[in-house]
């Protein structure tokens, strides 16, 4: 029967489809006794005992539901799946909008999979393509309808197509929706269907100042936004702006609702879901209404459900939020979120960089490291937001995040403010493209200086524990495009470039255009570090002191058989350092340019050049 295709990098799941239609003559496994307790007890924490079960009854429905449109060879699939192996040293990960590039001819959704495919095949295994349904506002985020994909970027058929080359990476966008989308329309009509999908207040000044003082928010707009309705006028809870209303998960036919959409996106190719602004699905007056137990609880749930229904699709969180509290969405290491954003590792990097020191990003990366060898980190430096700073909180001084701020709007970026507890704006996040934050526009160095320092940045990212991630625009050396932010009004606009696939590959094919110089030195880095072991990410993690100037990573595989020693020089000046000599008589090799060491004595001296990179075996 014509389906859906599940596509991965990987067999079996490459080849496999679901079924367009459920069979419901085949016999239909439901959730195990042991899944099935779990979700009893999620349910119970999050809305209380009472009506328990009959909500249990509505999850197992769903998961039954989906595995009607199963097969026998998707289901033989994932009984083999090994969670271990959800994530190797092969996995790299490109983040990108659905138009990213353009051309003349194709939607932008087969630009890109013909695009990726081509640049990237063998060196990247996941694409995460931002929210490509369609939208009202926030670039993707305001979404209108969760099972379409939007006209302007293609449909079903080129993200299955994408799909058959890649693993893919959904966005679940289920904190809040679009204003325009039929769901809250039909609040607005007086429907009693979704008369409290939405967290709705009589007045303005229904939240006493107090409560609203508590809240954390990543924004300066007002939380209550007006609305006329066929009852008059509502107020209705807005974290992040007018046009995207937050759902109530108090109601659990909201929970229902999205649970069901996020199997529907397993059925649609999703190896991945990412869990978009996660730390704000729970509200609660009297508390922060942020990483709440109720969240996590939720969190967890669909975590049961994809045990039960799809095991080998994963849960990404994004949550930008100090780090240790973004941790805790690892949960115990099986029972939460498979990837967690690693959302300290931007700022510190550029701190590093801007600073010529990798002291405090060293310390704090002697302390990380995932909670089991079925998690990992999501090691990602710049996004299409921009580079979040609630991650270095408590790790960096606020007068170092002040110095990161100067410095960005030095290099023509810009900044984006939250409100305090006490309704004062602070710093939330350095909008710039990665390659301005390093390079300014007029600094006289060399070109090839600006390319050591932005690989050697992007180096960090890769040998780190965890699973590496990078943003298109990236790759080609993008500078701010401060036009997009005058046209949007957006300052996120300077890091979301539209490029001409044909102008790009013009790029690649001269061996002097930035384009070609940065993709030639990036793909290189792919491609040796996915032939290690040692990079997988749990293979074991050490950092090593060297020169101030100096990150030194030991990473050890996973059956101790295979080690990588990476050295990576955040400074300027060129720097001397010696290694231990643990191989005996025998030299050590660069496995990035082929060069040898040999040891002398129980020494092994090296000297690196400015923003020198050196992967030792």
């Amino acid at each position: 029967m014509q389906g859906y295709s599940g596509a991965r990098s990987a067999d079996p799941f490459r080849s496999l489809s679901y079924r367009l239609e459920p069979d419901f003559s085949q016999p239909l496994a439901g959730a195990s006794t042991e899944i099935r307790a779990r979700v009893k007890r999620r349910l119970g924490a999050i809305y209380g005992e009472d009506g328990t079960d009959s909500l249990v009854r509505q999850v197992e429905r769903l998961i039954r539901v989906h595995d009607a449109h199963s097969t026998p060879e998707i289901r033989q699939a994932e009984r083999d799946f090994d969670p271990r192996m959800r994530f190797t040293e092969r996995d790299v990960v490109l983040i990108t909008y659905g138009d990213l590039v353009v051309s003349r001819n194709r939607p932008p959704l087969r630009t890109l999979s013909d695009f990726a495919f081509v640049l990237f095949r063998g060196l990247v295994t996941i694409v995460h393509v931002l929210p490509f349904f369609p939208s009202s506002s926030d670039r993707g985020f305001s979404i209108i309808s969760y099972e379409e994909v939007d006209p302007k970027l293609g449909s079903w058929d080129e993200i299955t197509e994408l799909g058959r080359r890649f693993r893919l990476m959904f966005d679940g966008v289920f904190n809040h929706i679009s204003s325009r989308s039929r769901r809250f329309q039909r609040f607005l009509t007086g429907d009693p269907d979704y008369e409290d999908f939405f967290r709705v207040f009589s007045t303005r000044t229904a939240i006493h100042p107090d409560h609203l003082r508590l809240i954390l928010r990543p924004r300066t707009s007002d939380l209550l936004s007006d609305y006329h309705t066929v009852d008059g006028v509502k107020w209705v809870w807005t974290t992040f702006s007018r046009d995207q209303i937050d759902l109530n998960f108090h109601n659990p036919k909201v929970l229902l609702a999205i649970l069901e959409i996020l199997l529907y996106y397993v059925r649609r190719g999703a190896d991945l879901v990412r869990l978009d602004a996660v730390t704000y699905i729970w509200h609660e007056l009297g508390t922060s209404c942020a990483h709440l137990e109720e969240g996590h609880e939720v969190v967890k749930l669909f975590r049961d459900v994809l045990d039960a229904a799809a095991p080998h699709v994963g849960i990404v969180t994004e949550t930008n939020v100090p780090h240790a509290d973004n941790i805790t969405y690892f949960g115990n290491g099986s029972d939460e979120a498979q990837m967690v954003y690693n959302f300290a590792l931007p700022p510190l990097v550029l701190h590093s960089f801007v600073t010529g020191s990798a002291r405090t990003l060293s310390r704090w990366a002697s302390t990380v490291s995932p909670p089991s060898d079925t998690t990992a980190f999501f090691n990602f430096l710049d996004s299409h937001d921009g580079i979040g700073l609630l991650g270095a909180r408590g790790i960096l001084s606020s007068a170092e995040i002040d110095e990161l701020c100067s410095h960005v709007k030095a290099r023509g970026g810009l900044i984006s403010m939250k409100s305090a507890g006490d309704g004062t704006p602070t710093p939330y996040e350095l909008n710039i493209t990665w390659w301005s934050a390093l390079n300014g526009e007029d600094s006289g160095e060399p070109l090839e200086i600006q390319i050591d320092r932005f690989i050697a940045s992007r180096a960090v990212a890769l040998v780190l524990s965890g699973v590496p991630g990078i943003y298109l625009p990236s790759f080609f050396g993008s500078k701010n495009d401060l036009e997009a932010v005058r046209r949007d009004g957006q300052a996120r606009s300077i890091n979301r470039p539209a490029l001409e696939e044909e102008w790009l590959f013009s790029q690649f094919s001269d061996p002097a255009s930035l384009p070609s110089k940065i993709v030639s030195r990036l793909t290189h880095l792919l491609e040796k570090r996915s032939c290690e072991p040692a990079f997988d990410p749990n293979a074991s993690q050490e950092i090593l002191d060297a020169a101030p100037g100096v990150l030194a990573v030991r990473r050890t595989a996973r059956d101790g058989g295979c080690r990588v020693l990476s050295l990576i020089n955040v400074s300027r000046e060129t720097v001397s350092i010696e290694i231990p000599n643990l191989e005996g008589d025998r030299p050590v090799t660069d496995i990035l340019s082929g060069r040898v060491w040999w040891p002398e004595g129980n020494r092994i001296p090296l000297a690196l050049d400015p923003y020198q990179v050196l992967w030792l075996r």
